[in-house]
């Protein structure tokens, strides 16, 4: 008996090591925002990276691989979705519950953020082995292109279950404020996948050439050692080391409160990809190479968005825990804060853009007609992204609060409903490519305006209610 309350007393005083490190409820707010976002941001830059690295070789494969890939994004994209939503879902709710002091609801979640993410898993792996090809068959594709296509996703859904694994353990990590054991493994896939593509894609010794279907075993085998190192991580943690078997017996109320958290967030995340389907359509209208010239021009926007990104994950754990123990002063600074530190980025990320907008396409492509369309592209968009921040640091408002539902409404207004109206109304007004982009200027900043008078009022009127989602004690 002595030797139990002696070691729950040394874990209590690991615990309070942890929070003395990165107190998300007592250190200054600007310090801790910047503090999340720098890793935050970093470890996005080198997911992007990664990306394009990938983008890159299947290129030297052939211009069938390389479109191959292209049209295994929104087949691909459920993993991403669903992954960001357990990983968002898990962070507010074992935040929260740090917040309130409830160790053993922290324990819970975490356990069963695991056990959510392998059962996801299962139906994820399901769906895209199953409908992965007829998708592709809707998109166009020859069968050379299929059965290239097919090489790349099926070797990643089988592999699926490794990414709901990672995301489930950092889950812990964010909610507790360590943005940076992420943002280690984001630049270490980096650079395995620098070195594993040119190796599997065309063999090496005794390593067969596997074309892309190395692309994809490259990325399994890095998330297999962020999976490992996380694992490590995470078991080094207080308060996993007070996890016994019974908090792996399943509790519904846990999966319910899960499910109700990540999913809504992965279902708006999959309206980005009808958002991309309109604006795609629109801009082919025009031709080709104007899809090709806008293409090359929001991989830029990518990359200037990563800060608010950052931004964005930083909140959510930093208001999450403070939102938990009552302290919503704390949280109310900390989403204006976020919002002022978002617009002075973008609007000189805006006029770096701008002046910049000439020359940067011309990394991408030497046509002229391409670089042209990227250029003009760029110059609209400069305009547009102080209107960003507002959406997605309101986003990490609402899902560090576990209100996962006012996200996912503001994410299908912007993703669903918009891209809607505007394709539509461009048609009417007969728009060209300038017009329509300026008609998503106008809808962008209007709705932006509307969401971020709704999220004042919300602080000042409903923040200190009740959290709707039911705290369960086991």
């Amino acid at each position: 008996m002595q030797k139990k309350q002696a070691r729950d007393i040394s874990l209590k005083k690991n615990i309070n090591k942890i929070l003395i490190f990165m107190d998300l409820l007592k250190e200054n707010i600007p310090l801790l925002v910047r503090k999340l976002a720098i890793p935050a941001s970093v470890g996005t830059l080198f997911q992007t990276l990664y990306n394009i690295v990938d983008t890159f070789y299947s290129g030297l494969i052939s211009p069938e691989a390389l479109s191959a890939l292209s049209k295994s994004f929104p087949i691909y994209f459920i993993i991403v979705a669903t992954s960001i939503g357990v990983t968002v879902g898990g962070t507010s709710l074992i935040g929260n519950s740090i917040g309130e002091k409830n160790e053993r609801n922290a324990s819970y979640y975490f356990t069963h953020i695991i056990i959510y993410g392998l059962i996801i898993s299962v139906f994820i792996t399901f769906i895209g082995l199953y409908y992965a090809e007829s998708v592709f068959n809707i998109m166009g594709s020859n069968e050379e292109i299929t059965n290239l296509g097919l090489q790349y996703t099926n070797i990643m859904f089988y592999g699926s279950f490794l990414f709901f694994l990672v995301v489930s353990l950092n889950s812990l990590l964010h909610a507790e404020g360590d943005t940076k054991t992420y943002r280690n493994v984001l630049v270490l896939s980096f650079l395995l996948n620098i070195i594993l593509n040119p190796i599997l894609i065309f063999g090496f010794l005794f390593i067969p050439a596997m074309g892309l279907m190395g692309i994809g075993l490259s990325t399994i085998i890095a998330q297999f050692i962020a999976f490992l190192i996380i694992l490590y991580k995470v078991l080094q943690n207080p308060r996993v080391k007070k996890i016994t078997n019974e908090f792996f017996n399943i509790k519904l109320i846990f999966l319910k409160n899960i499910f109700f958290q990540s999913m809504p967030i992965s279902i708006a995340i999959c309206g980005y990809a009808v958002a991309a389907t309109f604006i795609f359509t629109y801009v082919g209208q025009t031709s080709e190479l104007a899809v090709a010239g806008y293409g090359a021009a929001t991989r830029i926007e990518q990359v200037v968005l990563l800060p608010i990104l950052g931004i964005n994950t930083a909140i959510i754990s930093i208001i999450a825990q403070n939102y938990g123990a009552n302290y919503f002063d704390r949280v109310k600074e900390t989403y204006y804060t976020s919002i002022k530190y978002g617009l002075l980025l973008m609007f000189f990320s805006g006029i770096l853009v701008y002046f910049t907008a000439d020359v940067v396409p011309r990394f991408f492509s030497s046509d002229e007609v391409v670089i042209d369309y990227g250029s003009r592209y760029l110059k609209i968009a400069a305009f547009i992204l102080p209107a960003y921040p507002i959406f997605f640091l309101s986003n990490g408002f609402f899902m560090g609060l576990k209100k996962s539902n006012y996200a996912m409404i503001n994410n299908m207004m912007r993703n669903v409903l918009v891209p809607i109206f505007v394709f539509y109304l461009a048609k009417y007004l007969s728009a060209d490519f300038e017009s329509f982009f300026w008609l998503w200027f106008v809808f962008q900043w209007s709705l932006s305006i509307l969401l971020f008078a709704f999220v004042s009022y919300y602080i000042k009127k409903k923040l200190d209610k009740p959290s709707a989602i039911l705290n369960p004690q086991p």
